[in-house]
């Protein structure tokens, strides 16, 4: 079974979706899918160097108390799945695309599979609970190394251009398949759940989908 996660690292429902995902899993041990990850950008416009999270936050909900209320209940719902944010540790809103650019390097250099899935893990955590800026390049290679990666060719592959124009076309591709919200799960390239759903909802797509192989990608 080919499990597609389209994403992105600076969305928490995709963190918390991710979690309930896991939990589904946990329900349906005989089976162990192919996990993969498909890019998405909420905001592809947000500058290289980021934005200021206050700015950004008050641009999306209008007011402080919004902030507040959005945050509170983001962070609840998180803490029920055994999960930490901490939004106020936050201080910019990155681009990012060298973080989806690093995540691609780690498939395509046979450091995928585990190692993959922990680089994602550590992304989403060093945003959410630890407040990292993951568009700054240095912290991305230190986040790769923390997961296992070398942290040296990380660094050298975030700043070169490689990779860059095919990370644009898979994510105008994600985009051509009519998905402009996330976490969407993408089961045999068939079934699809929006949303960071409670995992019982996912139990019927794993079942059909267990009984189907593994499939092509969606994005290259």
């Amino acid at each position: 079974m080919l499990i597609e996660i389209v994403a992105d690292f600076v969305c928490p429902w995709c963190y918390i979706g991710k979690r309930r995902l896991e939990r589904a899993l946990a329900q349906r041990p005989t089976q162990q899918p192919e996990v993969r990850w498909l890019p998405f950008q909420l905001d592809p416009d947000t500058p290289p160097s980021g934005i200021d999270r206050t700015i950004d936050q008050l641009a999306k909900f209008g007011s402080v108390e919004r902030i507040r209320q959005v945050n509170t209940l983001l962070e609840q719902t998180a803490a029920a799945e055994g999960l930490t944010l901490n939004l106020d540790r936050i201080r910019r809103t990155p681009n990012t695309l060298d973080a989806h650019r690093l995540l691609r390097h780690a498939d395509a250099n046979g450091q995928g599979g585990a190692h993959t899935q922990e680089l994602a893990a550590a992304l989403q955590a060093a945003f959410f609970r630890d407040g990292r800026d993951i568009g700054d390049r240095a912290v991305l290679a230190a986040i790769a190394g923390e997961a296992g990666l070398d942290a040296d060719a990380a660094a050298a592959f975030l700043h070169s251009d490689a990779d860059r124009d095919a990370l644009r076309q898979a994510l105008a591709t994600v985009r051509q398949l009519g998905i402009q919200a996330v976490p969407c799960f993408i089961f045999n390239r068939l079934y699809s759940l929006s949303g960071a759903q409670e995992p019982g909802a996912f139990l019927p797509l794993l079942d059909l989908a267990g009984s189907e192989g593994v499939v092509a990608s969606a994005a290259g």
